[in-house]
């Protein structure tokens, strides 16, 4: 099933959003630019259809409940915590995406290897997550 064309406005806030947010996150875009705008055109398309920019790189049994969970609203959890985009839309400037802080069972680490974060001063606003799952026994019990 193809996703419906996105209107302009939603591929202009996108575009915004993902320039400041690779910026802010010290990524740059994928190299082959066909990649970039795949990603792009299908976050713009979620716009428009649930009002949320839904990762459209993963299938959801149904988008509208998950959009509400916000786990994969771009930029998602994933890249949130570890600045590892499944999509490659957020990578490094090799085009090479960041698996330093995956953990070592994921799939992203198991496929890419351990290829390292050049700005880690910049991104992973909650870092914080990664560690409360690598270490469960140190999280305060409420």
């Amino acid at each position: 099933m193809a996703m419906d064309l996105p209107t302009k406005d939603s591929l202009d806030k996108m575009w915004k959003f993902v320039k400041d947010f690779a910026k802010k996150s010290g990524t740059a875009f994928h190299l082959n630019r066909a990649v970039t705008e795949a990603v792009v055109n299908g976050l713009a398309a979620h716009v428009d259809e649930l009002g949320k920019p839904l990762c459209p790189c993963t299938f959801y049994p149904n988008k509208a409940a998950e959009a509400k969970l916000c786990r994969w609203i771009c930029a998602c959890d994933e890249m949130q915590i570890y600045k590892y985009c499944h999509c490659l839309l957020f990578v490094r400037e090799d085009g090479m995406p960041i698996t330093e802080y995956l953990p070592e069972d994921h799939e992203g680490r198991q496929v890419y290897g351990l290829i390292t974060d050049p700005t880690p001063d910049k991104g992973r606003a909650l870092r914080h997550k990664a560690l409360a799952k690598a270490e469960p026994d140190k999280t305060p019990t409420p």
